[in-house]
């Protein structure tokens, strides 16, 4: 008689595919994958070889944390002089 294998039993989390994701976080799917390549963006897992997902407690953390780091004051406007392609004539 074969022996019963030790079942882990895992809390389930919702987790989010991909056109989910892309309605809570307006960003691309390139700049996502390179996000998380570099850390700065919570990894995605596969449900299935082709079917990624991401755990939704992680994503509105990461939201939650990237509201709480913006700052009031706007970003500085970019010198537009400088571009290399069809730079604003003086």
């Amino acid at each position: 008689m074969l022996a019963a294998l030790p079942v882990e039993i895992v809390e389930a989390r919702p987790a989010v595919r991909r056109q989910q994701l892309r309605e809570l976080v307006p960003l691309a799917d390139t700049t996502i994958y390179e996000m998380e390549q570099r850390g700065d963006f919570p990894k995605r897992f596969y449900l299935t070889p082709r079917c990624p997902a991401w755990d939704l407690g992680e994503i509105n953390h990461w939201l939650a944390a990237r509201r709480a780091a913006v700052s009031p004051v706007s970003p500085p406007h970019p010198d537009v002089r400088r571009r290399r392609a069809r730079p604003v004539r003086v």
